[in-house]
């Protein structure tokens, strides 16, 4: 098991601790990205340095490659990566939805061909919890079922059963031990009566935490934080509440606002790859003709190793030239100014002016 501790609140929103085997979590917080058991481009001391105690990998990649056997050898995901802080691992049901290919969905799994060679292969509740497991993951995540966007009333109704019946056999699949945890993935579209549903009945099966999935998938910001608010009312207040895939700092500001405690995405390394950094004046596209003689930072308010060493004309130069270090620096500062937002938020709950922060 793991352990909660809410020691601020303004409103909805809560500052507070998670507790796991390898230490503690101080919330809201962000977890980045690392797949395949890398954040893209970013050294862990970099991580470590910056604060972030916790990643988030994946079940699905990682059992395709490098697959459990390698896996098995090392121990654990902690002891392959060299990671010593907590790891989050998704269950898998988003990946296969997005990348598997003949893709067949029944009540006991899902079967679907590999992305990476076309083989078949098949993956139920207990399989995936039994992947966790092997993985070592600090927090584990229920199997569940994904579903685009939109989708009707009946069609959301029979995926919710079968999702809530693959998450029961996930707990009873999890292996208790102290210091690690399972978390149940709150599902039901965008219908608010399924949304309820779903959330009482998972709240009354004892997860260690639970997270609200299916959301930010293009039912843009403001039916996203209305589902989300919604859905907050009925979970313990006890547990942490993940927002699976959030994402823009204005939507995590408004989720921490509905009471969500964790969050993940793939913007700030996705984005630093592509060229695009934040920053507290908005969005930078670096490749911009504008940046190439630009002697100034990313963002004069930021005191990264970046900001504080490197020009954006440097770093135009760097990504124009197709230059590996160019997505490796923006990626960098992204990642450091998600942590400082979340310091920012958090700082702002335990101030108790929440609703003052702009982002």
């Amino acid at each position: 098991m793991i352990k909660f501790e809410i020691s601020n609140t303004f409103n909805k929103a809560r500052a507070g601790i998670i507790k796991t085997k390898y230490g503690k979590i101080e919330t809201p917080v962000f977890m980045p990205v690392g797949t395949l058991g890398t954040v893209k481009g970013i050294e862990k001391s970099v991580l470590e340095k910056y604060g972030f105690d916790i990643l988030l990998a994946n079940t699905y990649h990682l059992m395709l490659r490098p697959g459990m056997n390698v896996i098995k050898k090392f121990g654990s995901l902690n002891k392959f990566m060299s990671w010593k802080k907590s790891i989050l691992t998704d269950s898998g049901g988003f990946q296969i939805m997005s990348l598997g290919k003949n893709v067949k969905v029944d009540d006991e799994g899902v079967t679907f061909r590999s992305h990476l060679d076309g083989s078949l292969v098949r993956l139920n509740a207990e399989k995936s919890i039994e992947i966790q497991n092997l993985l070592g993951s600090t927090i584990t995540m229920s199997f569940d079922e994904c579903i685009p966007h939109p989708y009707s009333y009946l069609e959301t109704e029979l995926s919710l059963k079968r999702s809530t019946d693959w998450t029961m056999r996930s707990l009873k699949a999890f292996q208790q031990r102290q210091g690690y945890g399972i978390f149940g993935i709150i599902q039901g579209g965008m219908h608010k009566e399924l949304r309820k549903k779903s959330s009482l009945e998972l709240s009354n099966m004892g997860f260690d935490g639970y997270a609200l999935g299916g959301l930010a998938v293009g039912e843009g910001h403001e039916l996203m934080s209305s589902i989300t608010d919604y859905c907050t009312s009925f979970l313990p207040v006890e547990k942490p509440r993940y927002l699976m895939g959030v994402g823009y700092p204005k939507d995590i500001l408004q989720a921490v606002k509905n009471g969500i405690d964790m969050f993940d995405c793939v913007l700030p390394t996705r984005s630093g790859r592509t060229g695009l950094a934040f920053s507290t004046q908005g969005f930078i596209k670096i490749r911009n003709s504008i940046y190439s003689k630009d002697p100034n930072p990313l963002d004069e308010n930021c005191n990264c190793e970046i900001c504080t060493n490197y020009s954006k004309a440097y770093l135009h130069h760097l990504v124009k030239s197709s230059e590996i270090l160019g997505s490796v620096f923006i990626t960098q500062h992204n990642l450091f100014f998600y942590m400082k937002l979340m310091k920012k938020i958090r700082q702002s709950i335990i101030e108790g002016n929440l609703d003052k922060l702009k982002v």
